[in-house]
């Protein structure tokens, strides 16, 4: 049996489970609606656009903050990487803020930009930075001493050694960075939207709860698992197998 067999089957027994569950558990449907009625609510809410909009809204937030998150945390990992003055001081602040979790900057971000798109890729940026930060950092010091010193004896120096040794010997760590960067950002932007205004599918969830929706709550949560799932299993993994095979690591 394949893995991706072995997933289907295993969903299939989950959904069949909940569906029994919820037809004979004597709940009332908006406290536990049957799956009938959550992929009901999840296809209207497509067909109407009220998830389609609320996707395009927390995608292009969480596009902006990683790639401002990747930019800080890449250019913030070399700087502790390069000098151990910036180890000593940035590298031992990054390595606590890494254990603040990230919607505990909400409150500051609402008083500082209030509660609007800013303070939102504000909470994105935070939850991927500090990650890919020491990421970057643990890639750059695994660079072997030999790529160094042998670049090194043919003249290579500057920036033209960061970009044709330094970085290229350091991407398999930094994908490995990457992946678990947007998996901290995405729950950040969740909880971010949850909390603060502006749509997104967290604001929808919101909606639901206030609504005593529970279905339009549910499927607003598949849609969350299979977008983290989708960017996780198709784009980084297949990305780091890539870069692996190609680094003859496999």
């Amino acid at each position: 049996m394949t893995t991706a067999l072995r997933r289907i089957s295993f969903i299939v027994i989950i959904a069949a489970i909940w569906e029994i569950t919820s037809r004979f558990s004597g709940l009332p449907a908006f406290m536990f609606p049957s799956l009938t009625q959550i992929f009901e609510t999840m296809f209207n809410g497509i067909i109407n656009g009220q998830i389609t909009a609320a996707i395009g809204v927390s995608i292009s937030r969480i596009l902006i903050g990683f790639l401002i998150a990747i930019i800080l945390g890449t250019f913030m990992g070399y700087l502790i990487w390069k000098f151990k003055f910036v180890e000593d001081t940035l590298g031992f602040l990054v390595t606590a803020l890494q254990s603040i979790p990230s919607i505990v900057w909400f409150p500051l971000a609402i008083i500082w930009f209030g509660l609007n798109d800013f303070a939102i890729l504000f909470i994105v940026t935070i939850g991927a930075t500090w990650t890919m930060t020491i990421s970057a950092t643990s890639g750059f010091k695994n660079v072997p001493r030999l790529y160094q010193r042998v670049a090194r004896t043919f003249g290579s120096s500057g920036f033209h050694f960061i970009r044709t040794v330094i970085m290229p010997a350091s991407v398999p760590q930094l994908l490995s960075g990457l992946r678990i960067a947007w998996a901290f950002s995405w729950r950040a932007l969740m909880a971010g939207e949850l909390l603060g205004a502006g749509g997104g599918l967290g604001k929808l969830l919101e909606t639901g709860r206030s609504l005593g929706q529970m279905d339009l709550v549910i499927s607003v949560m598949i849609v969350i698992a299979v977008i983290g799932t989708i960017m996780d299993n198709i784009v980084f993994v297949r990305l780091e197998r890539s870069v692996q095979t190609k680094w003859g690591m496999n």
